[in-house]
């Protein structure tokens, strides 16, 4: 679980730098910029809690989410330009935190009694959610409407995890399995620009 957490902090601390980044680029001061990154870091897991009746939410619980919350406001807005360059990098962040996203939404999910098929729709609103919320919020059309495979990646691996838990791996091997394939399908789909098809009329 030591290994779990640090990967969702650093999941926090990405989504908040995304978040934060699609404020200052529609010119938002900075309570807007912070509040949007705060809600693009916790928006995907407050969701799922709340639809769960898990409380007090995870955030909340854990004053560690906030510090790493305000450290990627902060961070982008001191170095936003060094930031930019750094795209190949925040998109391998921003996928392992989906995946260790819905990991932690699937499991929270699966200890609370829920049908492995339903927490697999937890774990997916616990990893786009919030991208969903920082989208709207920005005015944009959400990610996961548009071709890239985003949440369908999450989707793939929630059933490989709950397969792989059916079969009685190993809880951690199962975890990394899981966060690899998603990271994969992200990569190859990018680098080959595989997408869904787009609804035409």
């Amino acid at each position: 679980m030591t290994i779990l957490y640090e990967l969702d902090l650093l999941g926090t601390l990405v989504f908040t730098i995304s978040g934060t980044l699609s404020a200052a680029n529609k010119k938002l001061d900075l309570f807007g910029a912070y509040f949007t990154g705060f809600i693009t870091a916790i928006g995907g897991g407050t969701l799922r809690d709340v639809i769960l009746g898990n409380f007090p939410v995870g955030w909340i619980s854990d004053i560690n989410y906030l510090i790493v919350i305000s450290t990627g406001v902060a961070l982008t807005f001191l170095f936003k330009r060094y930031i930019m360059t750094l795209k190949r990098t925040l998109f391998l962040f921003d996928t392992i935190g989906i995946g260790v996203f819905t990991i932690i939404g699937i499991e929270k999910s699966l200890s609370m009694g829920i049908h492995p098929f339903l927490s697999i729709i937890m774990g997916l609103f616990s990893a786009v959610m919030g991208g969903v919320i920082r989208d709207t919020l920005c005015n944009d059309i959400p990610l996961i409407f548009r071709k890239e495979i985003y949440a369908t990646a999450c989707l793939v691996g929630g059933v490989l995890f709950i397969t792989l838990n059916f079969l009685g791996v190993e809880p951690s091997l199962n975890q990394f399995i899981t966060i690899a394939c998603i990271i994969i399908i992200r990569i190859i789909c990018i680098r080959f620009k595989v997408s869904l098809p787009v609804l035409k009329y």
